[in-house]
């Protein structure tokens, strides 16, 4: 009897594993484990039925697909994690109103910026704000 390896660690089905805890399961499988799954699939084929190529490279293209679509959705959204890291450092010196937990508009000069759990938040009047809370910019005012 041959032994079929196993997608979910190197340890062949039907083996005898010392330690059940050693296991590692996925929860999402990702291009090496499909290409694991092909060959399994392609070397327990019935040579005189084989099975056509064409679906293979099909779900391997939307494997391809979907890995691109994974990482360039991780890609945005540390690209939209430093623009609000920019856009408050461009706050600095300003004249800001915000809007607090009370609801309440405060306004004051943004003194410096301080990150939360990686999300900017403006400092007025010595408390910390979120960017989002911000909802008016005065423009800068020339000192004479």
């Amino acid at each position: 009897m041959t032994s079929v390896p196993s997608i979910f660690n190197n340890t062949p089905v039907g083996a005898d594993v010392a330690d059940p805890a050693e296991r590692v399961h996925k929860s999402t499988l990702d291009q090496n484990d499909f290409l694991k799954l092909l060959v399994t699939k392609m070397s327990a084929q019935d040579p005189m039925n084989p099975q056509a190529d064409t679906e293979f490279i099909a779900q391997m293209a939307q494997f391809s697909s979907l890995e691109q679509a994974k990482s360039m959705t991780a890609d945005m959204a540390m690209l939209k994690s430093q623009q609000e890291v920019l856009t408050a450092n461009g706050l600095i010196g300003r004249n800001v109103a915000v809007t607090g937990s009370d609801n309440k508009t405060i306004q004051g000069m943004v003194t410096s910026v301080a990150t939360n759990d990686g999300a900017p938040e403006v400092v007025v009047n010595g408390k910390n704000y979120s960017l989002d809370s911000v909802s008016l910019i005065s423009p800068f005012t020339a000192s004479v």
